[in-house]
């Protein structure tokens, strides 16, 4: 079915009104002060005027046809139409109908409290914003705006994508990169991001949410692109300039759930499902009535990044909460359409999946009964190495309490595979099929922005880790098995820390996301004043990364020591085949729990690594007696020893809290 501009579909609605006021095209640029200025404003005591989407007494009427599907169509508008625009939409149980002039009335209200919000109203209608609507320069409460994609200019014609398997990925909120937090400053970091070996740019959610900034998982316009980030046609910049400097980009994607204010879906249909929940409240209607539809939105807005925005791949958030009874699968289903669009642009696109089911069907080709993704989030490697370095125990780190832990993710992929996880009291997970599996199928960190920012106070490992014990964190997530990712600022040992913040303008919504937060770690112990109130100011912008640290103006310091090491880690990666290696059976550990020495091997390149706080006699480990070329090792590189490459035999002294690489002889 083509969809064509101002279409909307509202089974919900007896009657849709479209208003819409035509704009010049000299009007299309973002303004960001007034983004600012509407996205910081109280949507209950906001009119469409106040909100900088157009004046009430501009905007005209046309009265949509329905078609008998569900959806209506706006008569008479024929070619793309530069427009500020609007729906008002008449529930089918309402006596209220368009008069004469096409003006109506629909009431506010919808099932459910977090759906007690008012849209910029003109005059008593409430005008709703298009549920797939490209921009909102006055924010989620206010009026759409037309944006045509196909008017960008792209410098791209060159690329022809890139493979996640032997790729590196960086991940990065848009808002707190850099100081202005936008898409056309981020762009200005990309030559640094090749400096440290990264392959695809992985971008936390850009779509439309509540208030001025945010982690993004507040979305409830998915289609559209946040307005103070620089709107549609800034992030194909972002994408043309990634592109250009060998980039490829990852679109972190919500599809489990919608954000707590600004969510208009339900008046025009049948979004939700109210009878499932997850985490954040009603869980999205894939397997009810007219979840067809639904279905069909999802699976548009993941076509709409990877087509029209020349995304490479995308990273599908929390995909454990999405409740499909259906057959195929949304995952499966979204896969086979993704596969398709691939062949037609002749690039690779990727799907990566955010589970904590621990189940290899993500991964595995649908021909095998699988949902046919590209691959999967790890966190067990996450926690291995967090209680390997940091000794925290509590929670869901329990189990993973041992050098065996670590051992058993690195040469098994996932430590829970079908055995019992006290956190969740009872057997969790799969086995993965390591002998037809490929390793880098798991996507792995030692850091990222849940891990960081669902802390209380949003510490790094920066913040009670040695530089040596950073450095081993390095070198397990860059050279062992799997697809390394990074989280900003992690390559420099960023002092910063990544917070949970919010900006939600409405005052009842702000004082309970703050106390939430702060009520949520009290009972876990920590005294309420350590805690930042998510609605300050401040603490967004003690989220942003110092770059002064990495460019290291004031000498020698832990992140220039730091970013010095991940620059030769990446070097590493490229010039060692063993290091992207897909075979799980090339790869092989030792250690001794006692001692606190363990060994990685793989392929012909050891790995060792003292956790231990004193020196280690490399010739107790039995592997070092044997001569070999040393490849890295982390204590010469942070006190910048020379060269990296020599030849050394026998081994010798491992330091506290280092790694040194080696090929055996």
């Amino acid at each position: 079915m083509t969809i064509k501009q101002f279409d909307v579909w509202a089974p919900r609605a007896s009657a849709v009104t479209l208003r819409l006021r035509e704009v010049a095209a000299s009007d299309e640029a973002v303004d960001l002060a007034a983004a600012t200025a509407a996205a910081s404003a109280d949507p209950a005591t906001t009119d469409v005027d106040a909100a900088g989407a157009g004046a009430g007494d501009g905007l005209r009427s046309v009265v949509m046809e329905a078609r008998g599907d569900g959806w209506w169509t706006a008569p008479g508008l024929d070619g793309f139409v530069e427009a500020n625009y609007g729906y008002v939409v008449v529930p089918a149980d309402s006596d209220d109908a368009p008069d004469d002039d096409g003006d109506s009335y629909a009431d506010a209200g919808a099932p459910g409290p977090v759906y007690d919000q008012v849209a910029p109203s003109v005059g008593d209608e409430q005008v709703l914003p298009d549920p797939r609507s490209r921009r909102q320069p006055a924010g989620v409460h206010g009026l759409s705006r037309s944006y045509d994609p196909t008017t960008f200019t792209w410098h791209d014609q060159a690329w022809k994508g890139r493979q996640l398997a032997g790729g590196e990925i960086y991940e990065l909120h848009l808002g707190t990169f850099t100081p202005a937090g936008t898409l056309d400053a981020a762009i200005e970091k990309l030559d640094h991001l090749v400096s440290i070996g990264v392959d695809f740019v992985e971008l936390l959610p850009v779509n439309a949410f509540n208030g001025t900034h945010n982690w993004g998982y507040d979305g409830v316009l998915w289609f559209a692109v946040h307005e103070l980030y620089g709107g549609p046609e800034g992030y194909q910049s972002f994408v043309d300039a990634c592109h250009s400097a060998g980039l490829g980009v990852i679109q972190d994607v919500v599809y489990n759930h919608l954000g707590p204010s600004g969510n208009y879906l339900p008046l025009y249909g049948p979004y939700l499902n109210d009878a499932a929940a997850n985490t954040w409240g009603s869980a999205i209607n894939l397997d009810g009535p007219d979840s067809a539809e639904v279905r069909r939105y999802i699976i548009d807005n993941a076509l709409m990044w990877l087509n029209d925005y020349h995304v490479d791949g995308l990273r599908l958030d929390a995909v454990h909460a999405l409740h499909d009874s259906s057959d195929p699968h949304l995952l499966a289903e979204l896969s086979t359409e993704v596969d398709a669009l691939s062949s037609f642009v002749g690039r690779p696109l990727t799907l990566i999946a955010e589970s904590d089911l621990n189940d290899p069907v993500m991964f595995t080709p649908r021909e095998s009964s699988g949902y046919g993704l590209t691959g999967q989030w790890s966190d067990d490697f996450h926690h291995a190495v967090h209680v390997a370095l940091t000794r925290e125990t509590t929670g869901y780190y329990e189990d993973f309490d041992s050098l065996a832990a670590l051992g058993k993710v690195l040469t098994e992929g996932f430590f829970h595979n079908g055995t019992y996880s006290s956190f969740r009291e009872k057997n969790h997970g799969k086995p993965i099929d390591t002998d037809h599996t490929s390793s880098w199928r798991l996507v792995v960190a030692n850091q990222n922005h849940d891990q960081i920012g669902n802390r209380a106070t949003g510490d790094r490992l920066t913040a009670s880790l040695t530089d040596g014990q950073l450095a081993i964190a390095a070198v397990l997530t860059l050279l062992g098995p799997f697809t390394p990712m990074l989280f900003m600022g992690e390559e420099w040992a960023a002092s910063t820390p990544w917070q949970f913040f919010t900006s939600h303008p409405e005052p009842e919504l702000g004082e309970a996301t703050a106390k939430g937060r702060i009520a949520e770690f009290a009972k876990m112990g920590w005294d309420e004043a350590s805690v930042p109130d998510p609605q300050e100011l401040s603490t967004f912008e003690n989220s942003k990364l110092d770059w002064r640290e990495a460019e290291g103006g004031s000498g020698e310091t832990r992140h220039t020591k730091l970013l010095r090491l991940y620059r030769e880690l990446a070097a590493l990666r490229r010039e060692a085949p063993e290091f992207t290696d897909p075979r799980f059976t090339q790869v092989s550990v030792r250690f001794d729990e006692a001692a606190r020495w363990f060994e990685l091997r793989r392929g012909d390149i050891s790995i060792l690594i003292n956790f231990a706080d004193a020196p280690v006699d490399a010739a107790t480990i039995d592997a070092g007696a044997a001569a070999g070329e040393l490849l890295l090792a982390t204590a010469d590189v942070l006190r910048d020893a020379g060269p990296a490459t020599s030849t050394r035999s026998p081994l010798g002294t491992l330091p506290a809290h280092s790694a040194t690489v080696y090929r055996r002889a």
